[in-house]
C-alpha cells in the first residue's frame, strides 16, 4: 500500500453538516476508503461510527483510526449493500446517519498496481476487491456487442461502438494487459476533440461500474440504509457521475412517492412517504474546494431526513 497517497474528503464541511451529528448517536460511513469523513465524525462529537468498506488496503487505515477510537469505532470489511447484516452483529439496530462516498478512492487511483488510473500505466484490474475477473480478462472474452453496450450504458460513450470494436480488433493482435494500452487503443478509436477530461475517461468508468456491479450495490446499499435509519435520520450521498448521481436522485424520489420502479427495487403499493428531500438541488463544491481538489469538480451531494413512517422496503433482513 502507498504510505505517501494524499486523500482529500470531498465536501467535507457540508457533509458533517448535513448528518446533524449529535452525542452518543451511532453513523455509517458506508465507504471509509482512507477513513477522512470517519475521522472527522469522530473528532466533531462524541459519537459512533460503523465504517465499511469491500477494499482490503482500507483496513490498514481502519486499524490507525482503532488506536485512537478503540470505544467508538467499528471496522467491517464487506460491502455496503449488506450494512443492515453487519449492524445486527453488533447488536445495532438503528443509526442516526449515513453517508455514502461513491466512485473511486485517491487510494485506488494513485496506486498503480490497482489498474484504475488513466495517468499511471498499470496491471489492468480495476477491481474495488480482491473478488471476481479482473479488467484484462473480462476484455479477453467480452463479445463486441455486449462491450458496446457496457460502453454507452455505463459510460454515456457516444462513440462507444466504435471504441468496441478497436478493442475486440487489438485484442486479436496482442492481449490488453495494461491500462496504457486499453488507454490508447480507446483514444485512438475517437475522433480528436478538445475535452476537459482524458478521451479514455469514459470506457475506464464504465469497465470499472461494470466489473464491481456499482449500479446494483449502490441501490441496494441505499435500501439499507434506509431501512436502518431512525426517525430524523440523516441520508448524505455524495456521487461523481451522471449514472450514480441519477440513481440517487430516483431513490430519493421513490422514497418520497413510495413507487420504486426499478428492476433492483421492489414494486410496492403506495404509502406515506419514508423520506424527506433536504437538497432540492444537489450541494457542489465551492471554487476554493475545487482549486485546493480537483477530483472534487464534479461532485455533487444529496441529502435525505428519515420521516417517522414506516420503510419503503420493509424491515431489516
Amino acid at each position: 500500500m502507498n504510505d505517501k497517497v494524499i486523500h482529500i474528503p470531498v465536501l467535507l464541511d457540508e457533509v458533517i453538516k448535513a448528518l446533524s451529528l449529535t452525542k452518543d448517536e451511532v453513523y455509517v460511513d458506508a465507504t471509509f476508503g482512507l477513513g477522512g469523513y470517519t475521522k472527522a465524525i469522530l473528532k466533531n462529537k462524541k459519537c459512533k461510527v460503523v465504517a465499511i468498506d469491500r477494499d482490503p488496503n482500507a483496513k490498514v487505515f481502519a486499524d490507525n483510526l482503532q488506536e485512537n477510537y478503540a470505544d467508538r469505532f467499528y471496522f467491517k470489511m464487506g460491502k455496503f449493500s449488506e450494512l443492515g447484516n453487519f449492524l445486527n452483529e453488533l447488536k445495532i439496530y438503528e443509526v442516526a446517519g449515513v453517508v455514502f462516498d461513491l466512485g473511486v478512492s485517491s487510494a485506488q487511483l494513485d496506486v498503480q498496481s490497482r489498474g484504475f488510473s488513466l495517468k499511471l500505466d498499470g496491471p489492468l484490474d480495476m477491481r474495488m476487491s480482491s473478488e471476481g475477473p479482473t479488467a484484462d480478462e473480462f476484455l479477453d472474452k467480452v463479445e463486441e456487442n455486449t462491450l458496446a453496450n457496457i460502453i454507452y450504458e455505463l459510460g454515456d460513450e457516444v462513440y462507444s461502438r466504435r471504441i468496441a470494436k478497436n478493442i475486440i480488433h487489438q485484442r486479436s493482435i496482442n492481449k490488453i494487459k495494461t491500462t496504457g494500452q486499453l488507454a490508447d487503443i480507446v483514444r485512438n478509436a475517437i475522433p480528436k476533440k478538445k475535452s476537459k477530461i482524458d478521451l479514455a475517461t469514459k470506457t475506464f468508468q464504465a469497465i470499472r461500474i461494470y466489473l464491481n456491479d456499482e449500479v446494483k450495490e449502490l441501490e441496494e446499499g441505499l435500501i439499507a440504509a434506509e431501512k436502518v435509519l431512525r426517525p430524523e435520520g440523516r441520508l448524505a450521498v455524495v456521487s461523481f457521475h451522471s449514472i450514480e448521481d441519477k440513481i440517487v436522485k430516483n431513490f430519493f424520489n421513490k422514497c418520497v412517492r413510495n413507487r420504486p420502479s426499478s428492476r433492483h427495487l421492489p414494486e410496492l403499493p403506495k404509502k406515506d412517504p419514508s423520506l424527506e428531500i433536504i437538497t432540492k438541488k444537489p450541494i457542489l463544491p465551492s471554487a476554493q474546494e475545487i482549486y485546493i481538489n480537483k477530483r472534487s469538480r464534479s461532485a455533487k451531494l444529496r441529502i435525505a431526513k428519515r420521516t417517522h413512517f414506516s420503510s419503503t422496503f420493509g424491515e431489516i433482513a
